[in-house]
Parts: structure tokens; C-alpha cells; sequence
């Protein structure tokens, strides 16, 4: 039921917890977007307000992530409004497409897409009230913060790489001698198996949004049905990895061994090292960089989408379990064998994706002392491997027997505690009292047992056969119509209550 004031009557509906949290988080994420706007057109480039607000009529970027928007705003449509969705959005590419083809404009499709997801919202406001208006906004929202999040990140990117005139390569490379040089491994490997491995994992570790728009679609496949969205989905926590995590790349900017130590990184690397030769274990000093290649290692976010996608297959089918395992261990294989990341990245992004998932189940489903726990242990491991790439990168380099099972340890410790914190909150609500029934209270056992005993001592009936207080309970737990005066009534009190009353309190549940 909603909560009430201590006058016991119910606030009004804009001064609701759920409503006040809901409107602060929109105001917060419209503040959030417009400041990269500003910061954005002070250097020189447009943000993505109006990167997203362009693409109304001007070529979109990308079409598949538009119709990746469409399809997730779907999720609250009937499957026929889901097929009048496609056909609108395909006949207004269509004609977008021949208006270019006749002006010899950028050609590009998405357009469409993004006019249907836009007319859900329109159609929520001006055609539906109360909850389904809720749900057609909600299932608005989730399509536009897809977009708006790559959008985001593109933004973020631009930025650090003209914020940040050096990055801190060299100190990530020592760090990374603890862990026997992974990236450098992988790809000598690579190389060898060219080009048969290089090739699968290219399309693995380029269509991970696409794996994750699939898992998301998997868990939201009951909302038209059920009118609601679950508590906890895939696409949350990869929309705030996504904000989160490029902020992470401002304080500490990494471009990755292919680029500082290879052939990608032109005449800014160090040198042409990668993967053939192990850079030098030296005094690490800032690196200065070009003001193009994005600073976007630290923490490896590919690798933190791939940890939760692999989370969140676990509730799926077999395959899907198989699926999520796969792109898990191709991801990490081709971020290091491509020479995007370091080890130490890895592990940093295991330890970000954790904590972030926690963070929003916690939030989901209820704060509890060890969702706390698990959120602090992750925040400060994080910070520690942060602290230790930065300040003891020479160190852990000359020590890797001791500094290199350390940071798997600690690394491990998390995933150990994320482990038993998940199965706890699985077992907790697999316990759970049964839903009730909307419209009804159930009453306390003493009071159903005091009542069916006086309800026996004044009736002249024999009493009811074995099984029928549990067949009435089940009735009215199944029409939701069973009052107190039905209850007695069964009971040969010859009173009876009117179905559906409101002030009535229901005995037998």
C-alpha cells in the first residue's frame, strides 16, 4: 500500500518516496548532461544533447544503437504495437533514405527508430494516464538512456583526451610486471594464431553491446505481460558503468600498451615495443600524448561490461549461460591480445563492475549490512589498486612474487564476497512471504484462531469438515472478495458481509 503521513492519510502523489527519488535522479542525469554540454563547447566540439538532438533529421551515427534504443522501449508494447512500431520506423527510414539519395547527403538509417521511441513518449503523455502512462515513459526513458549513454561516453572521451596532455602508461607497465606482463603474452599469441583467432575475437569484443542488448531483451521479455518492469535488470548497471567509469579515466589517464608502446600510437609511443619486447623497468614518469587517442583504460570498461553481462546470463538458459561464459573470456582475451588494456586494468575493472552491481541490487531490492560491507570492500580495493599502480609501480615490479599474488588475492576477495552476498539475497527472497493480494490485509494468526474458535462456540452447526477453513482461504485469496462477514457467515453465525466491502477486514487469507 502507499505510505501514509502520521495523520493516516496518504501524501500526495508528488511528495511519494518512489515519486521525490524518481524526479531528483531525472534532475540530477538533465544537470549532468547539460554541464558536458558546456564543457564540451568550450573546447571546440558539441555534447550530447546535441549529438542525440541532431539525429531527429541529420544522419545518425549509428543506426544500430538507435534501433537498440527502439527495441528496448518496445519491451512495454503489445507484440502487434511492437510490429506498427517496426513498420513506422522502417517507412520513415525509407523515405529519410530517398531525401538523402536526392540531395546527395550523408547517408545513414536510425532516424526512424528514434521519431517511434519519441511518439511512445508523446503517446504516454497526451493518450494514457496513471500507470500505463508510467510504464510508456519508463520504457521511453530506458531506449533514450542507451543512446544518450554512448553518447556520454563519446563525450567523456573527447574530453580526457584534450584535458589530459599526459597519461601515466609507463606507471601501469611496471605495475603490470607483477602480473608477468599479460598483455604482452596475449598478444605474441594472437599473432601466432592470426588470423583465425584475431577474427572471432574482433567480432567478440566489437558486438558486446549486442550480446548485452540481448541479455537486457531477455530479462525485460515479461514486461508487456506483466505491465512492470523488474526490479533489477542488465541495461541499469551497464548505463552506470558507462557514467561512472570515464570518470575514473580523468583521474587516472591510460591509452594502453598498443599505442604507448606500439605501432598505434605513431610518433607519441615511446617506443615500437609491443608484443615483442618487455618495456624496461625504470623510474615511470607521465607520458606526453597526442590530444585524439582517448585516455580510456583505467579501468577497463569492456571488461566490466563483460563481468556483468556474465552476472546477469547466470538467470538464463543453458545457452545463455554458455553465451555469457564465452563473450566473458573472449572479451579479456582480445582487450589484452589487442593491446588495449593492461592486466592491471583488468582487474581494476573486475573489482569496478562488482561493486557497481551490488550497488544497484542493493538499491533495487533494499539496502542490507551486507550489501554495505561488499560496496565499502569494493570502493576501498579499488582505491588501493588505484593507489598502488600510481605510488608503488617499482616496487611491485622488483617484488612480483609478492605484489603479484596480492593483487589476485585481493581481487579474488571481492569476488569471493559478491559471491556469498548475491546467494544470500537469492536464498532471502526465494524465502520471501508469498505476494499478497492487492486490496487486502492479512490479519495476525492469533486473531484468526481467537475468532474461528468464537465463531464454533456460537454456532449451532456441526463444524466444518477437515479442509474447508483451507479451501475457503484459498477462494478468497483467489476472487479477493472473502470479508469478515463471509468468513463468519461459513461459520453459521448467520451474519454476512457485503463483497468487496472496503472497510472490511478479511480473517482467513
Amino acid at each position: 500500500m502507499p505510505p501514509r503521513d502520521d495523520r493516516g492519510t496518504q501524501p500526495a502523489p508528488w511528495r511519494r518516496p518512489r515519486v521525490v527519488l524518481w524526479t531528483a535522479a531525472g534532475v540530477a542525469t538533465l544537470g549532468f548532461l547539460v554541464a558536458l554540454e558546456i564543457v564540451a563547447r568550450g573546447y571546440g566540439f558539441s555534447g550530447p544533447i546535441t549529438e542525440q538532438s541532431r539525429e531527429v533529421i541529420f544522419a545518425p551515427e549509428s543506426g544500430p544503437l538507435l534501433y537498440g534504443g527502439l527495441a528496448l522501449t518496445m519491451v512495454v508494447l503489445t507484440w502487434r504495437q511492437r510490429l506498427i512500431a517496426l513498420g513506422i520506423a522502417a517507412g520513415v527510414d525509407v523515405a529519410f533514405f530517398l531525401v538523402r539519395w536526392a540531395l546527395d547527403a550523408d547517408m545513414n538509417f536510425g532516424n526512424g527508430a528514434l521519431w517511434v521511441v519519441l511518439g511512445v513518449a508523446v503517446l504516454g503523455l497526451t493518450r494514457r494516464t496513471d500507470r500505463e502512462r508510467t510504464l510508456l515513459l519508463k520504457g521511453t526513458g530506458l531506449g533514450l538512456l542507451l543512446v544518450a549513454g554512448h553518447k556520454t561516453g563519446d563525450t567523456w572521451l573527447l574530453i580526457t583526451s584534450k584535458t589530459r596532455a599526459t597519461v601515466l602508461d609507463a606507471y601501469v607497465a611496471a605495475a603490470d610486471h607483477a602480473l608477468a606482463d599479460p598483455s604482452w603474452l596475449v598478444g605474441r599469441f594472437l599473432n601466432a594464431t592470426a588470423p583465425v583467432s584475431t577474427g572471432i575475437l574482433h567480432v567478440v569484443y566489437g558486438q558486446l553491446p549486442l550480446a548485452a542488448a540481448l541479455v537486457g531483451l531477455y530479462q525485460l521479455r515479461r514486461v508487456a505481460v506483466e505491465r512492470r518492469f523488474p526490479a533489477h535488470h542488465l541495461v541499469r548497471t551497464f548505463l552506470v558503468i558507462g557514467l561512472f567509469g570515464p570518470a575514473i579515466y580523468m583521474i587516472f589517464p591510460v591509452v594502453g600498451p598498443v599505442f604507448a608502446y606500439g605501432t598505434d600510437g605513431g610518433a607519441w609511443a615511446t617506443a615500437n615495443l609491443w608484443p615483442d619486447i618487455l618495456p624496461p623497468v625504470t623510474d615511470p614518469q607521465p607520458i606526453p600524448f597526442d590530444g585524439i587517442t582517448p585516455r580510456n583504460c583505467m579501468p577497463s570498461l569492456h571488461t566490466a561490461w563483460a563481468v556483468t553481462l556474465f552476472i546477469h546470463s547466470r538467470d538464463g538458459s543453458r545457452a545463455m549461460r554458455w553465451a555469457g561464459t564465452f563473450w566473458l573470456v573472449g572479451t579479456l582475451t582480445a582487450t589484452l591480445g589487442f593491446g588495449y588494456h593492461y592486466g592491471a586494468d583488468l582487474l581494476a575493472g573486475v573489482v569496478f563492475a562488482l561493486t557497481i552491481e551490488t550497488a544497484m541490487r542493493c538499491s533495487a531490492h533494499g539496502w542490507d549490512r551486507a550489501g554495505v560491507r561488499l560496496v565499502t570492500l569494493g570502493t576501498a580495493v579499488f582505491a588501493a589498486l588505484l593507489a598502488s599502480y600510481r605510488w608503488l609501480p617499482t616496487e611491485m615490479a622488483a617484488r612480483p612474487w609478492l605484489f603479484g599474488p596480492l593483487l589476485l588475492l585481493v581481487t579474488g576477495a571481492v569476488i569471493y564476497a559478491y559471491m556469498r552476498t548475491a546467494r544470500a539475497a537469492r536464498t532471502a527472497r526465494d524465502r520471501g512471504p508469498a505476494p499478497e493480494v492487492p486490496g487486502q490485509r492479512p490479519a495476525p494468526e492469533k486473531s484468526v484462531e481467537r475468532a474461528d474458535s468464537v465463531e464454533r462456540a456460537d454456532s449451532a452447526e456441526p463444524a466444518d469438515p477437515p479442509g474447508a477453513a483451507e479451501a475457503g482461504a484459498a477462494l478468497a485469496a483467489t476472487t479477493g472478495t472473502g470479508t469478515t462477514g463471509e468468513a463468519r457467515g461459513s461459520g453459521g453465525s448467520g451474519e454476512s458481509g457485503e463483497s468487496g466491502a472496503t472497510d472490511a477486514k478479511p480473517e482467513l487469507v
